[in-house]
């Protein structure tokens, strides 16, 4: 199976391909391997394709990266009667891919699937588990035709913007069209990974295996604000063109996705936390929950259940106890109130597209963020009501009963009476053309019921593209079009050939429909989140000194800038909330342009907020 992108053409982007297996003596190796480059290193590289608790899985898709290249791999285990390998033969097939501006590794998994599945299968056949040299003749093939051959690359990592980006046949596989499910499952919690992600926050996911979905988890955590941080968040503009007043980040590429890490790369977490870039990454290891001091967020997938949420830790400062330096513990933290107003706009655009939620994060296998949990209880989750009432009571709080004004980011009243209006640059009018795997109630859908027939052709009705081909094209409205067209009488098809054809077109349509109403889905989610981002960052931007107004004036550079709760209210945040405060600080630490913001949360501020005099 080939895997290529809107032009037709497989992606040439591979550097290296290698086979690593589990040895009974020797532990993780590499056993086969071709290269573009001897310098290309390497070393360790088995870990990541082999982490622990994988052995209990049939098969898996991991993500991760070698030092500056995203690569993925296929796992697979094998029955086998020989000595020391306890009835289980461990291997993975992976690939190194070239460094570019966005790395898509996802679109070599079918291929590579497929080819795992004919090297093993021919192994099979001759009663053999270790493959000899003649036996890699396919993965050499595969190698051939998607190495490297030009220095751009082909436009294989280019980014064109997120409707080019969904705009072709091989999009279903992009990890950003399973936005939508992803905040179902994290609820209103998915906007405090959105703040850690803006403030270039160290994220790490804690998972059983499988780790698929956790590492599409990881790219989509990534792809939240790619657009706003990728060149510094002025994408577009050259460094002397940047129009006053805008904000420029200090790294020009988005989080680092690391995929699936292990103990073995604690030294590779050290040197990605001191590039101020940001990381998230996924892992099986248990003993990381025990060292908070690698990260800034946690989150827990073992609690996700479908009447429960991942449970989201942040690590906080003890005092230590022997005098040997910091230490830290893991505390729970929820979404804060004032992340409200942004989810209320987020779950209304999830609602329009409640009838179409048939989402998937991984394949058929059952690598599902929620399926590999315990079943589903009757009885509403005591989490669950907590969420209702504290999202009940914020806007209450904040003032929606009294009709506020819109938010900035929202399309309603009058933005957009169409949520598909919500546009990013470029055009919307996309089509995917290949069918995904659909999953039915209770396999990892998260609150949404399973719409009727009527139902689900309706909401897709109004969506059709104008440039699609429908079945009153295919079937004429005056009857066959074969016949006007002049074509041969008696090689018209029969009546049931007709109708079981217009069967199948029609089956064609609402596929291609829900797969363009996904596609609007996704560019309006990506849009809210963008449009909430550029209006905080306006409004740092008017509480900063205006380094050009400083130095016409003579002034000295300011170093340091204090805010009050009030100013932090200005943000739209809670002037409560710890986490809104360093959130705030964290924005400014990556586009202040080395002004120090410090958020004042004294007893005295918040008191003389309460009274009026902050």
């Amino acid at each position: 199976m080939q895997s290529s992108d809107s032009s037709g053409k497989v992606p040439q982007d591979i550097i290296a391909i290698f086979h690593a297996a589990f040895h009974p003596t020797q532990g993780n190796i590499i056993d086969w391997s071709l290269k573009a480059s001897d310098d290309l290193d390497l070393t360790h590289v088995e870990f990541s394709c082999l982490p622990s608790g994988l052995h209990l899985m049939e098969r898996d898709v991991v993500y991760f990266t070698k030092d500056d290249h995203a690569g993925v791999c296929v796992f697979q285990r094998r029955q086998t009667s020989e000595h020391g390998h306890r009835g289980f033969r461990l291997s993975s097939l992976g690939i190194l891919l070239a460094r570019s501006t966005r790395p898509r590794p996802w679109r070599h998994v079918p291929a590579l699937k497929a080819l795992v599945h004919t090297i093993y299968s021919s192994l099979g056949d001759r009663d053999i588990l270790v493959p000899v040299d003649s036996y890699w003749d396919p993965a050499r093939a595969f190698f051939a035709e998607r190495q490297v051959h030009r220095a751009d690359l082909g436009g294989a990592g280019d980014w064109n913007g997120w409707t080019m980006e969904l705009d072709s046949d091989a999009s279903y596989m992009n990890p950003t069209m399973h936005l939508a499910h992803i905040l179902r499952i994290l609820g209103p919690s998915c906007l405090t990974l959105y703040k850690h992600v803006l403030g270039r926050r160290r994220i790490l996911i804690y998972t059983l295996p499988p780790v698929e979905a956790a590492c599409i988890l990881c790219q989509i955590a990534a792809d939240i604000c790619y657009e706003d941080q990728k060149d510094g968040g002025v994408s577009g503009y050259s460094d002397e063109d940047v129009p006053e007043g805008r904000l420029k980040g200090k790294c020009k590429e988005g989080v680092k996705v690391l995929g699936v890490v292990t103990l073995n790369d604690l030294d590779k977490l050290d040197v990605e936390s001191k590039t101020g870039r940001g990381w998230i990454a996924c892992t099986t290891d248990a003993l990381f929950l025990e060292k908070p001091a690698y990260y800034d967020l946690v989150i827990d997938l073992r609690t996700s259940t479908p009447n429960t949420r991942p449970t989201f830790y942040v690590p906080k400062l003890t005092e230590p106890s022997n005098g040997r330096g910091p230490s830290y513990r893991l505390s729970v933290v929820r979404f804060t109130w004032s992340d409200v107003k942004l989810w209320t706009e987020l779950d209304r655009l999830l609602q329009l597209d409640s009838g179409d939620c048939n989402d998937v994060c991984c394949d058929a296998t059952g690598a599902s963020i929620k399926s590999r949990t315990s079943t589903s209880s009757s009885w509403t989750d005591i989490w669950r009501v907590y969420e209702d009432v504290c999202v009940m009571c914020a806007g209450l709080w904040m003032g929606s009963w009294r009709g506020t004004p819109v938010a900035t980011y929202s399309s309603i009243n009058g933005r957009s009476e169409n949520w598909g209006s919500i546009r990013l640059e470029g055009n919307d009018d996309v089509a995917l053309r290949s069918h995904p795997y659909v999953r039915s109630v209770g396999m990892g859908i998260e609150g949404r019921p399973a719409p009727d027939a009527t139902t689900s052709s309706a909401r897709s009705r109004p969506l059709k593209r104008t440039s699609g081909m429908s079945i009153w094209t295919l079937t004429g409205s005056k009857g066959d079009p074969s016949v006007s067209n002049g074509a041969d009488p008696s090689r018209v098809p029969s009546s049931s050939a007709r109708a079981k054809d217009q069967a199948t077109v029609g089956v064609d349509e609402v596929d291609e429909a829900r797969r363009d109403r996904r596609v609007l889905t996704t560019l309006a989610l990506l849009q809210t989140f963008h449009s909430h981002t550029t209006v905080m960052l306006v409004r740092l931007a008017d509480l900063l000194p205006r380094r050009s107004q400083s130095r016409s004036e003579g002034l000295s550079t300011v170093s340091s800038v204090l805010l009050t709760p009030k100013d932090v209210m200005s943000f739209e945040l809670g002037p409560f909330s710890a986490l809104d405060a360093r959130f705030v600080e964290w924005l400014a630490d990556e586009y202040s342009g080395g002004i120090r913001v410090i958020v004042r949360r004294s007893w005295r501020d918040l008191v003389g907020l309460i009274l009026g005099f902050g």
